[in-house]
């Protein structure tokens, strides 16, 4: 019988993958949107799910790719993210659970979020100066949260490392 920490790391990990496979599909719809609108300018009123960029692309094609970039970026991180925690689900074993894989698996999500919060920095920049030059832009990004979140799991990580050699010195004891 599965204990209920068993039970909501496995509902996590079918939440997370589901997560995973529809930033996959979000982001490889936005390549594939952006691909083909740079033959095609008419793709732009609607990349995806309503986003419509097509003013921006009329006005300046670099301007128009630059955005296009940071937001196929941020979801690309935002997955490459789902699928690191993917891999510290499937390697976590509860009966051992300190094992140096999964900290520098929860380190490495600290590092990522971190580039996620730099690129949405990035993205507010770009958009604060497309408004500046009266060009039309999609969204503002809100970035300071993942910065917070990076922070909190970079500590989570520190905490694990520890767990780790009080769990090595236990095992050497005994």
């Amino acid at each position: 019988m599965k204990t209920k920490t068993e039970s909501i790391l496995t509902t996590m990990n079918v939440l997370t993958w589901i997560v995973f496979i529809g930033l996959l599909i979000k982001t490889g719809a936005l390549i594939v949107s952006y691909s083909i609108s740079i033959i095609n300018p008419e793709v732009t009123k609607n990349l995806y799910m309503g986003l419509n960029l097509h003013s921006l692309r009329k006005l300046d094609f670099l301007n128009y790719s630059v955005t296009a970039f940071l937001i196929i970026a941020l979801l690309g991180l935002k997955a490459y993210t789902s699928y690191l925690v993917i891999q510290i689900l499937s390697k976590m074993n509860l009966e051992h659970p300190f094992t140096m894989n999964v900290a520098l698996l929860i380190e490495k999500v600290s590092h990522v979020i971190f580039i996620i919060w730099a690129v949405s920095m990035l993205a507010n920049v770009n958009h604060q100066w497309l408004l500046q030059n009266g060009l039309p832009t999609s969204e503002n990004w809100i970035s300071g949260e993942f910065i917070f979140l990076a922070g909190v799991i970079f500590i989570i990580a520190q905490i694990f490392k520890k767990g780790i050699e009080i769990q090595s010195e236990i095992d050497l004891t005994i």
